[in-house]
Parts: structure tokens; sequence; C-alpha cells
């Protein structure tokens, strides 16, 4: 990770991430040149704007020994199997990480007519460990009892309203992380989820992948360290220090030369004032990647990108954006 990204991601550990982009970050010209060369030799999509793991494939018993040893011996006592997971259901499209108990991103498509539809009601919904997750990794619904923390949508239950089946599935503990409550979860966030959903207003498409972080912080010693709070019991599900969006509005075309606008924010899992601008969050994609290890944008071509900030303000606060909409 270059000092410029640990730069970016010390002022987002602060209190409420303010200064951010004032941090830029530009890749050095051979990684930028690269990243050119490589996306000349693929045909960009609407449709395909994130690059989608997938699970591991289990590795042949017949693999031939090289030399004396074999180490792939071991694998007749059994494949130890990808770290992740998929999510796949009505409303949304992920990974989930086993080893913090948390999805690692969670992908969700709205539009004007999917958030017209009135067809569900959350009272009706209850929160549910997910039982494709083996029982070993799966967060459990006492891992979350008394521990001060919310069981954080990661896709919002209001942008599945087109279904009451769909709805439901924005409840399983695999699409939650810990989330401070009062002043984020049930304050900034939720402002942020709807910022989100009236970008619908502007674009006829709106892609939004969104997931936790674990950024480190620099010690008084001088070095840098990552330390989060592991709940349940025992205790397993990590508590992110940061969750992070990624927008996609795109201009509703499908066409492979279709302008495509995006916008990256990194938020701390802590109390933040709704008089915070949003554009306090905003951090460039590249950074972002290499924080949190995925790529967003791998097939979507230079010539397509759009800053979404430049689209719509993010220089106010996510409360007056969406007054200023409602009004409209």
């Amino acid at each position: 990770m270059s000092k410029a990204t640990l730069a970016v991601i010390a002022a987002a550990s602060a209190a409420t991430g303010a200064g951010v982009t004032a941090l830029l970050y530009k890749p050095r010209p051979q990684e930028q040149q690269q990243q050119q060369q490589q996306q000349k030799q693929q045909l960009p999509t609407t449709q395909d704007t994130l690059k989608v793991p997938s699970t591991t494939p289990t590795p042949t018993l017949a693999a031939k020994a090289l030399g004396p040893v074999d180490p792939a011996g071991v694998l007749q006592y059994g494949f130890p199997g990808p770290v992740s997971d998929v999510l796949s259901s009505q409303p949304l499209h992920g990974a989930y990480d086993r080893r913090t108990r948390n999805p690692a991103w969670v992908a969700e498509h709205i539009t004007p007519q999917s958030l017209s539809m009135k067809n569900a009601d959350r009272k009706h919904s209850t929160f549910f460990e997910d039982t494709s997750i083996p029982a070993l990794f799966r967060a459990k619904l006492s891992d979350y009892f008394r521990s001060g923390y919310d069981r954080g949508h990661q896709v919002p239950a209001a942008d599945a309203k087109w279904s009451q089946e769909a709805m439901d599935g924005t409840f399983a503990l695999s699409n939650m992380c810990p989330q401070v409550g009062e002043g984020f979860n049930r304050d900034y966030w939720a402002h942020f989820e709807d910022f989100c959903r009236n970008l619908t207003k502007r674009y006829p498409s709106v892609r939004v992948v969104t997931g936790p972080l674990y950024l480190p912080s620099r010690d008084p010693d001088g070095k840098w360290r990552v330390s989060y709070e592991v709940i349940g019991n025992p205790p397993n599900v990590a508590v992110p220090t940061h969750f992070y969006k990624v927008i996609y509005g795109e201009d509703g075309s499908n066409s492979p030369f279709g302008k495509v606008a995006l916008g990256a924010f990194v938020l701390p899992n802590a109390r933040i004032a709704n008089e915070k601008s949003l554009s306090d969050f905003e951090v460039p994609l590249e950074v972002l990647e290499r924080a949190s290890g995925l790529e967003f944008a791998a097939k979507l071509d230079l010539s397509r990108r759009r800053r979404l900030c430049q689209d719509v303000k993010c220089d106010i606060t996510v409360r007056e954006f969406n007054n200023a909409r409602k009004k409209s």
C-alpha cells in the first residue's frame, strides 16, 4: 500500500474524515499506462461494471507430483475451500467474507421504476441467519445481542420495496455489518442511502456497491496497525472501522459507449454530524481499491467515465441534498 494511500486512509480515520478530498492520489505513470493497455484489450459493457469474484474451483486430486514430494496430496483429506461465499438473491449480489462474518461487498440496482413500486413493508420482515453460509462461518442473531451495535444493512431494505420477498432478503445477516447506531446507521448513513435513491432522478439506472473496511491507524510509536472490535459469543463478527459505497450513475443507453458517473466514498463507523458535507468523504476510486483489495471498474474504459460529483453537488450535506430533491 503506497504512502499516498495511507495518507488518505489516515485522513478518513480521523473523527469524521474531514479533508479526504484534499489528498488526491495519482497512480504512477507506469501503473496508469498498464491500466490503459489492459482496458484496451477488454470490451466493456454497461451491465458488467465491476469484476465479480467467483468461488475458487476445487483442485483436482490427480495433480501430478513434482519431484520427491506431493504437496497436493493433502487434498485427499478435503479442499480447505475459499474464504468467501457468493451472495445472490433477488435484491443483491455479492461476496461473504468467512473470516470477518461480514459481507466483503454487496451490489444492488435501483431505478425510478423499482423505487416507485410499493409492494413491501419492513414490519413484515425479520432478521435471520443465512443458512447458505456454513454454520461454522455464519453470523448469528446471538452475536449481535447486547453488542451495542446495530445490524446495519449494506443493501437497504428501503431499496427493495418492489417485492416483499426481495425486502425480506435484505434482512439476512450476510447483508449486515455491526454499525454504530445513533449518529450513524440511524442518521448520516441513512441520509446517505437517501442520497443514492435520489440519484435516480438524475440517472435512469443506478448501481451501488457497499461494504466494510478495516483500515489502519497510526499508533504513538509511528507504526501503522489495524485494530477492530469483535463481537459475539464466541467473538467472531468483526466490527468494521469504516464503510464504503461505490456509485455508478448510468445513462441508461446500454451501449458500450454509454457514460457512467462514478463516485467512491469512505465513511468512518462512528457518529457523524448531519452538517458534514458528503464531499468530505469522497475518495479517488484507486485509493478505495488499494485499501479494499477489490476492483470496481476494471472493465469500464476511461473514456466512458465521469465523476459523479461533477454531475451532482456533493459539497453540501446529504440532508440538504435530500431536502432540495424533495422540493424539486
